[in-house]
């Protein structure tokens, strides 16, 4: 979770929304990515969304079953979409994202009888600090 976090801290300085990623296969960081959707035009150029990508060309599929994806806010639909449809083993997240998350908030995504797959959740982790920059950045911007 350091390494998302101090991902998040690099989106924030570069302008976007401090969300980071980590992804880890098998004890090793294989991906860390940031936000991202401002710098490349790409509204889907979340953090999950870069690091699964990442991640899948490392290792040269599709499918990530033996990984675990840190992210330092709740996922939200299309992240949660994409964590699915990867066969992530475990998710990890921070802050709670009651407005557009997706896991614990909103659509409830894994919770659903149309999920093809369902990591292990553990929410919480980090979320004070996570929470914190993201509370920074907004405050920041009003």
């Amino acid at each position: 979770m350091r390494q998302a976090l101090d991902a998040a801290r690099d989106a924030a300085a570069a302008g976007e929304v401090p969300v980071g990623a980590a992804l880890v296969h098998r004890g090793a960081v294989l991906a860390v990515a940031a936000n991202a959707p401002r710098a490349l035009c790409d509204p889907t150029a979340h953090a999950e969304m870069l690091v699964i990508r990442a991640a899948a060309r490392a290792l040269g599929r599709d499918r990530l079953e033996e990984c675990d994806l840190y992210v330092t806010l709740e996922p939200c639909a299309m992240c949660a979409g994409a964590i699915a449809h990867a066969r992530v083993a475990r998710l990890y997240y921070g802050a709670d994202d009651p407005k557009g998350g997706a896991v614990e908030h909103g659509a409830r995504f894994f919770a659903q009888p149309t999920c093809h797959h369902r990591p292990e959740v553990f929410a919480g982790l980090g979320a004070r600090e996570s929470a914190e920059l993201l509370r920074g950045f907004f405050a920041a911007r009003r």
